[in-house]
């Protein structure tokens, strides 16, 4: 006698309110779902991502109803994802189409599916307040993947660390002059003294840096034909889901660096800070850059920099965390810097609320 499958709603695992809700965010870079599943946990839901032969993209829960294998752990074909261990197969919306040696199909025999969807090489997914919660926005768009002009490349790191305390450090780039000296660094005063504008409308939060007469630092140096001191840029978009930061500089005195069209060199990234769980993330990063020539070489150049730099903040961001472990009951005090990251704190603490 064949045992109905029964289907549990992932959510149901996961504390209301511990991250905000009805909003897309990032699930996977395009390029990662290829021939094979991919295993990822995202806000506390266990899901498999997996692209069919067709190119289609689809999101389950993470389990075959039957005996709960994870899904991850099977193959792909033309009809959706087999289960590795008694080769139920599930197509895209999480039923049930196929048992080997079995004709009857049980009703009940299905998986939840989410919501995604794949646009600018990115896939994003959808979290609702309920389960049968819907977009009414579509995810957010980024074009610098495919604008004139601009290559770019990403990967993703995994933190032992809360989200929050990567938006922290993206909201105050003056860490730059002390953690990456070897990339995008420069001056420690520079960065410290840059003049700083911070606003906040509604659930955004925009902070601009400029840093005038600067010394180039290596990354800019090894892309750009820099004359000598530049005016840098660092102007930061939050969202609760993600973060732009455009970046750069031109030739010093050489036009307005508050130009929204100035000239130069351009680093824009896109930052995804997608929850794992209360204190794990995963950090989704591309960067778009403008090279007049050799154009691939400056492009892996910058990529690899860049990596090389988050790799730098990853080894802070979870040192940090493990001392606020242990220091738990020590307070913290703000500076100057920190304006933009308080402003993001509150917008979160109002979506969760």
């Amino acid at each position: 006698m064949t045992q109905d499958c029964q289907t549990q709603s992932s959510q149901e695992h996961v504390a209301k309110n511990l991250f905000p809700l009805d909003m897309w965010y990032l699930a996977a870079l395009s390029k990662e779902l290829t021939d094979k599943p991919v295993a990822r946990t995202l806000l506390g839901h266990q899901i498999v991502l997996y692209r069919t032969p067709d190119g289609q993209v689809n999101a389950l829960e993470d389990r075959c109803c039957h005996r709960q294998l994870p899904l991850s752990m099977g193959t792909i074909e033309e009809g959706g994802i087999r289960c590795g261990y008694h080769g139920l197969l599930f197509d895209g919306v999480g039923k049930c189409v196929d048992i080997p040696g079995q004709a009857k199909i049980p009703r009940k025999a299905k998986v939840s599916p989410y919501i995604i969807k794949e646009q600018d090489s990115l896939i994003w997914i959808w979290f609702g307040k309920t389960d049968d919660s819907t977009p009414d926005i579509d995810p957010p768009s980024y074009e610098f993947h495919s604008a004139t002009g601009y290559v770019f490349g990403g990967d993703v790191v995994h933190y032992d660390a809360p989200y929050q305390l990567i938006h922290d450090n993206l909201l105050d780039l003056s860490h730059l002059g002390y953690v990456h000296l070897q990339t995008i660094g420069g001056d420690a005063k520079t960065h410290m003294n840059a003049a700083m504008q911070v606003e906040r409308d509604g659930d955004r939060v925009t902070v601009k840096r400029y840093m005038p007469n600067s010394t180039p630092p290596p990354t800019y140096c090894a892309a750009y034909p820099f004359k000598g001191k530049i005016d840098r840029w660092q102007e930061i978009e939050f969202h609760p889901s993600h973060i732009r930061i455009w970046t750069g500089g031109i030739d010093a005195n050489s036009g307005l660096v508050t130009d929204a069209n100035r000239g130069g060199f351009h680093m824009r990234g896109l930052h995804c800070i997608t929850p794992e769980t209360e204190t794990t993330c995963h950090y989704f990063w591309t960067i778009a850059t403008n090279p007049t020539d050799n154009i691939e070489e400056i492009k892996q150049k910058v990529i690899d920099q860049t990596s090389f730099t988050f790799n730098e903040d990853k080894v802070v961001i979870e040192a940090q965390y493990k001392n606020m472990q242990h220091f738990r009951e020590q307070p913290l005090i703000d500076i100057h810097v920190d304006t933009g990251a308080n402003h993001a704190r509150r917008i979160i603490s109002e979506l969760t609320g």
